[in-house]
């Protein structure tokens, strides 16, 4: 059967059941049982569907039932509560840096952000951002779906929104839970959050990689300048497509290292790609155009890279090191007192301290506070390029040093370090400070963490300002520059010494501060350190390192401390003085801010009285002295502006390790001090010389630092105005002799000072220490003569010490009362008879008897010598002469010593004792010097006979012997004539010899 055939037949056939009704009959029932099936697996799909989605909200139920219902604002609150980075300022607002942080952000606005980055953020992060409500369902599905596949790939699920929520109110935790709440919240947050402001608050809080200084930066601002150098407005497209690929890897695609280096080619070229990348997404969005999209793929974004910039711990370490110290200790002191803890509570509990004290540091790093500082931009910076540029600190010295790890000794060369302060006086503000020669030289900040004795600048604070105040001294009250060790038993014996190791007699209390003095300073601490000054001044004053021995050791008052003083410490002491006597303690942090401006933290000045105002006069006044003619003279010819009213005290410590020097004017007080980290002397010799004394060395310093902060701001350094002299300064004359009123006899002879005085303690009782008449020395001491004393015995010219004066004052005590005369005095007090000891008249007895002869008479040459009588009222010897020895005596001297020198040669002589009464005792034996006349005349007698005999002899022979006899004759007489000259020579040499041994045993003066 061909195909045709068979095909008719076929269609026939068909024809047929469908005329018979088969062919629908058979398709109904297939019909049936195939929708009946899908019916049923519709219906099973629908309930499993239903019951897939009741499971599914179930379950996600049971993971956000432990959310909390979060109102608009609380959600607003956490989204903007990301970490800033704190910042610091100098005085007047002037930016000094970022806080040192782990990140590093600072915050900006929408609107001062590039158009170019919104756009590249969107294209690559969320392209259906202005569109979805938080989350986009089919990217769930997607993340779903590669998460439970294990997919290799994953293009990740989370909205700007969601990773606003995972950065800002969740954790980065990997779990279903973490995500459902992410996906619940997020929703919220588009709620009540414009997509304005959730873009902002990305752009704030989304890390970008580091900076070009190494530093781990978020924030877009942050980015701009710490990538390319440029602010977030000012990002170009190529710039913004390279940072809009930085969140996904930040570390990865960043273009530095931790230490600030560009990456090397290999390590960049991710972080290029990834710019490719966000360029392609933009483009497909629609947000550039294709010319755009070419010329920023061209664009060479390696050469934008910026170069490190300092940070403030690169540029001001000192200072940025001490604020963040300083701005840490109030924020941890704020901090416990919200918690119910007083400073006692904290300083008192270790733990409690270290909890606050982190809690303080995690604050300044992340809460974005504004930091404002006291300091002076310019003047800071003048100070720093002095410490380091000053060419006369003195010599490196040898140093040894142990390796801690090796434990091998290295000597090396150790340089002086210096530091110095300056602080207003009225408000306690430090305008200024030097920590160190440089960083580099010294981490350690001497200005404020280094405790040094502080030598003679103590004298002002410890002993003459308290003495003043509780009127045991004025400027003009005499104090005694010599050790009185029957007076101050106390005190080591011959301690202290002074500096140059001599001592200067009665001078004023002026006089011994302007020339340094210690032992005036010394002995007058002792009049006062029973009242504790230490706790009542120095303690007020700041000085916060005091030992319990410091309370009571009398080195106190030469600066010699237990542990030491900063720098800070002393300074702002000194301010003291520059307030009218009121201290206001130091500041370096004026304000700190939120980030939001709210004041956080705000110092207030609270004086405290220290000193009246009339002895902070008083003392003001001493200390000006110490400049002008004092020790620290060299101020005069390095200062440019020597007007100003400068008051100050230079000061050495033990062993010259430290030296000072703090002065005031009536605005600021300014303080240096140099010293090597090592105490060693700072003294030069010839294997390290230096041009300029140790102490001139600091002056100089001193004098450069003022001088460079006077151009800056003169108004502050060189005021026109002086110190305010107060009420109740009066000036009062006084006798030089003790400080009491001058006496008529005082007047006399010259001996008249006047200085100013708190009225309160001027002097009104006469001086009493000078006597008139005539004196005499009784067994040592000096002693108004009596009526019966020989006149010829009385000493200097009518005008002593008085004995009862000397004995109240202790000076009898001294075995040389001519140490009491000023050094190198002369004029009036030359008409002072200044004797070894005193005695009054009244004690001496009459015994109605001659005293002793003196004993055992000797010579040598013209000079006679006697021991003294053994009587105990003999007031001097008289010496009488002879020609012979049973000649008459006659009187030819007199003296108080016990030995005498006599005209000439050839006679006999005799010494008598003299007694208070004018008795004279009976002669000591005599002596004799030379050879007497009678003895001469009867040599030459017998030379006469024997030359006679002698030319009768000759006669005899011939006329030329009698001539040669003749002229030996001549030569005889000569010779005689010879031996004379040659008698009187010996006599004149022994004249001055004596004189000199007599010189010799003047006291010196």
């Amino acid at each position: 059967m061909n195909l045709k055939n068979f095909a008719v037949k076929y269609r026939d056939k068909l024809k047929e059941w469908w005329q018979a009704g088969k062919i629908q009959k058979s398709f109904r029932i297939t019909y049936d049982v195939v929708w009946n099936i899908m019916l049923f697996f519709i219906i099973i799909g629908c309930i499993g569907l239903f019951f897939a989605g009741g499971t599914g909200a179930g379950y996600f139920a049971s993971l956000v039932k432990d959310e909390p219902v979060r109102s608009a604002e609380n959600m607003k609150e956490e989204i903007y509560n990301y970490e800033e980075t704190s910042e610091l300022y100098f005085a007047d607002n002037k930016y000094l840096g970022n806080i040192r942080s782990d990140l590093y952000r600072e915050e900006t606005s929408l609107d001062k952000v590039s158009d170019y980055v919104k756009d590249a953020i969107i294209a690559t992060e969320d392209s259906e951002f202005e569109t979805h409500n938080g989350v986009v369902p089919k990217a769930i599905l997607r993340a779903i779906y590669q998460e439970a596949t294990n997919s290799s790939v994953k293009t990740g699920g989370s909205t700007l929104t969601q990773q606003l929520i995972k950065n800002q109110i969740l954790t980065n935790e990997v779990s279903f839970e973490r995500k459902a709440k992410e996906i619940l919240l997020a929703m919220r947050l588009e709620k009540s959050l414009s997509k304005d402001e959730i873009l902002e608050a990305y752009l704030n809080i989304v890390p970008f990689g580091r900076n070009a200084s190494g530093d781990n930066i978020a924030g877009i601002e942050t980015a701009a300048q710490g990538i390319f150098g440029v602010k977030a407005s000012e990002i170009n497209l190529a710039q913004a497509a390279f940072i809009a690929g930085l969140p996904q890897s930040p570390s990865y695609y960043t273009p530095f290292t931790n230490t600030g280096e560009i990456k090397d080619e290999d390590a960049l070229q991710p972080g290029l790609n990834r710019m490719q990348t966000v360029l392609n997404r933009m483009l497909e969005a629609g947000y550039i155009t294709q010319d755009e999209y070419e010329k920023a793929a061209d664009y060479d974004i390696t050469a934008d890279f910026t170069e490190p910039t300092p940070t403030p711990l690169d540029k001001y370490p000192y200072l940025t090191n001490e604020v963040e110290e300083r701005a840490k200790d109030i924020i941890m002191k704020q901090l416990a007192e919200q918690d119910g803890y007083t400073e006692e509570d904290i300083a008192g509990n270790d733990s409690l301290q270290e909890e606050y004290s982190i809690l303080a540091d995690r604050n300044l790093r992340r809460k974005g506070y504004k930091i404002h500082t006291t300091i002076n931009k310019k003047i800071y910076d003048a100070f720093q390029k002095i410490g380091e540029e000053y060419d006369n600190y003195g010599p490196d010295k040898p140093q040894t040093v142990i390796d801690p790890e090796t434990g091998e000794e290295t000597t090396i060369m150790e340089p002086v370090q210096a530091a110095g302060m300056l602080i207003e006086n009225s408000s306690g503000k430090i305008i200024s400070f030097l920590g160190g020669r440089g960083y580099d030289t010294s981490e350690v900040n001497h200005a404020t963490d280094t405790l040094r004795n502080n030598g003679s600048t103590m004298k002002p604070l410890l002993v003459y300002g308290p003495a003043m105040e509780a009127g045991v001294i004025q400027p003009g009250s005499i104090v005694l520059d010599h050790h009185l060790n029957a007076r101050y038993p106390q005190l080591p014996k011959n301690w202290p010494k002074n500096y140059t190791g001599t001592t200067h007699g009665l001078v004023t209390a002026r006089e011994a501060l302007k020339k340094s003095y210690n032992i005036p300073a010394a002995t007058t601490y002792q009049e006062i350190v029973s009242s504790d000054p230490a706790t009542n001044y120095l303690e007020k004053m700041g000085f916060s390192s005091l030992t319990e021995e410091d309370h009571t050791n009398a080195s106190l008052a030469i600066g010699s401390l237990g542990e030491g003083v900063t720098v800070e410490e002393n300074v702002n002491a000194f301010s003291t003085f520059g307030n009218n006597g009121k201290f206001v303690d130091a500041y370096m942090i004026d304000k700190i801010e939120t980030k939001d401006g709210d004041v956080l933290y705000e110092h207030e000045s609270k004086p405290v009285d220290v000193f009246t105002p009339q002895t902070n006069y008083l003392t003001v006044d001493m200390m000006r002295d110490v400049l002008t003619s004092g020790t620290a003279t060299y101020t005069q010819s390095r200062l440019s502006n020597r007007s100003v009213d400068w008051a100050g005290k230079t000061g050495t410590s033990v062993d010259w390790w430290d030296a000072w020097f703090v002065a005031t004017n009536p605005n600021v007080t300014m303080g240096t001090w140099i010293g090597y980290d090592t105490p060693k002397e700072l003294t030069c010799n010839a294997q390290y010389p230096c041009s300029t004394g140790y102490s001139n060395r600091n002056i100089g310093l001193w004098s450069e630092l003022v001088n460079a902060a006077t151009e800056i701001d003169p108004s502050l350094m060189a005021p026109d105005n002086k110190f305010d002299r107060p009420d109740n300064i009066v000036e009062r004359s006084f006798c030089r002799t003790s400080g009491m009123s001058p006496s008529d006899l005082c007047k006399d002879i010259g001996l008249v000072g006047s200085d100013i005085f708190n009225s309160k303690f001027a002097p009104d009782e006469e001086d009493n220490s000078l006597v008139s008449g005539d004196f005499v020395k009784v067994d040592g001491k000096s002693v108004k003569a009596g009526d019966k004393s020989p006149s010829e015995f009385t000493d200097g010219d009518g005008v002593s010490l008085n004995p009862d004066w000397l004995e109240v004052n202790m000076y009898d005590t001294l075995s040389d009362l001519s140490v009491l005369k000023p050094r190198n005095a002369g004029g009036a007090w030359d008409k002072v008879s200044f004797t070894a000891g005193s005695s009054a008249s009244s004690d001496i007895s009459d015994d109605g008897k001659a005293p002793a002869p003196p004993s055992s008479l000797s010579n040598s040459g013209t000079k006679l010598k006697w021991k003294k009588s053994s009587s105990n009222d003999v007031v001097g010897y008289r010496i009488f002469r002879a020609e012979s020895k049973d000649g008459p005596f006659s009187l030819i001297g007199n003296t108080t010593d016990s030995s005498f020198t006599v005209p000439s040669k050839g006679a006999v002589y005799q010494v008598k004792a003299v007694d208070y009464f004018g008795r004279e005792s009976s002669a000591s034996k005599t002596i004799q010097i030379g050879k007497l006349k009678d003895e001469s005349k009867d040599k030459k007698a017998d030379e006469k006979m024997d030359k006679d005999k002698k030319e009768k002899k000759k006669q005899e022979e011939d006329k030329e012997k009698q001539d040669e006899s003749s002229s030996d004759d001549e030569a005889e007489q000569q010779s005689d004539s010879n031996e004379q000259e040659n008698d009187d020579q010996t006599e004149d040499q022994d004249n001055q010899q004596n004189e000199q041994e007599d010189d010799s045993e003047q006291p010196e003066e």
